[in-house]
């Protein structure tokens, strides 16, 4: 075949918030797929912020990237040859494969998507890892029940969106909190949130959240740390339950992160504050996606993208994240399908 293959790969490890010469470009080979291997071409590029965490050397549960080689994530990409019996030319696969044009893997290293009733990049969304976070963060920890009132953070983000929504289809009131009037009233009236809060535009955000939680906090969906989720911890009723799926205000501090003392309220309300990362819940993930799946089709679930165009233009994708400018997923659109 003739094509160009081009690489993004981690220049420099990022002292606070990462910028254009964190990330390098390249040009390197597409190699002839050998025996039970696949060449994929990348379709979409998702960018999370827990890549950001990779990019330091700071132990975390996952490997940090090393220096000088592709950062990877997980993609969508369309088979182009195959030497696998399980695989054809023009499949959609997913994966979690290195920023590149083409990857030539190993066949097991893609699952083939075999529904394709709903648009491909909605596998890196509603039905990918964004929507398996929220909905075993949302039900498995934040377990809310019918009446509960239920905060989520970074409302009007990926993870954010489908948790809320999950909360409501729970029988929840949900108050979502997001940085912009456009996201607060997308909130109210796309995703059906009771209320949407503009962090940046009350004058006070714990009596903004005593006004919307007039009955305390049952379930606090933490996406983002910091003075936020102080204020929300100050609000818990007894027995309540914190799901931490993210910590992005303190991603690029570069000092250590210093708050008010929960332990206090923890122990008062004997409240639940538990961690989680989706690969805790693998063997649980076509459970997950079923429900998903099912919520979709019947118009319960709603999902939004912010797509960015252009394999050239992933690492400013990649920093979007942190100014706040995508509503739901955001993903990188590096090429179009075949058929």
């Amino acid at each position: 075949m003739v094509a160009i293959n081009q690489q993004i790969f981690l220049a420099k490890r990022p002292e606070g918030l990462p910028a254009e010469d964190t990330f390098g470009f390249r040009h390197i080979p597409i190699d002839k797929p050998e025996q039970d291997q696949v060449l994929v071409k990348t379709l979409y590029l998702s960018v999370d912020p827990y890549m950001r965490g990779r990019m330091s050397t700071e132990k975390s549960y996952i490997e940090p990237f090393v220096l000088n080689e592709a950062i990877a994530g997980s993609m969508i990409g369309e088979v182009v040859e195959s030497r696998s019996e399980h695989l054809q030319a023009g499949d959609k696969v997913q994966g979690f494969l290195p920023w590149q044009l083409y990857n030539t893997v190993d066949a097991s290293a893609v699952t083939k998507i075999n529904r394709l009733d709903v648009p491909l990049s909605a596998y890196l969304s509603v039905l990918g890892i964004t929507g398996l976070t929220a909905y075993f963060g949302m039900l498995d920890i934040g377990a809310p029940k019918q009446g509960e009132t239920v905060v989520v953070s970074s409302a009007a983000g990926a993870v954010g969106s489908i948790a809320g929504q999950i909360a409501k289809i729970k029988g929840a009131r949900v108050v979502g909190i997001a940085g912009t009037e456009e996201k607060a009233a997308y909130l109210e009236k796309e995703l059906g949130f009771d209320i949407g809060i503009n962090y940046n535009q009350v004058d006070d955000l714990q009596k903004a959240l005593e006004e919307a939680c007039p009955d305390g906090v049952d379930v606090y969906f933490d996406n983002v740390g910091g003075s936020i989720s102080d204020a929300v911890i100050s609000l818990l009723n007894d027995f309540a339950r914190i799901p931490l799926c993210g910590t992005i205000s303190s991603y690029n501090n570069k000092d250590t992160d210093v708050g008010p003392r929960i332990q206090p309220k923890l122990l008062k309300t004997r409240s639940l504050l538990k961690g989680f990362i989706i690969t805790d819940y693998a063997e649980r993930f076509d459970e997950g996606l079923g429900e998903l799946a099912g919520w979709l089709s019947e118009g319960k679930l709603k999902y939004n993208e912010t797509v960015t165009t252009g394999f050239e233009n992933t690492p400013n994708a990649f920093l979007d994240l942190f100014k706040g400018k995508n509503v739901g997923k955001l993903l990188v659109k590096v090429s179009d399908p075949a058929n």
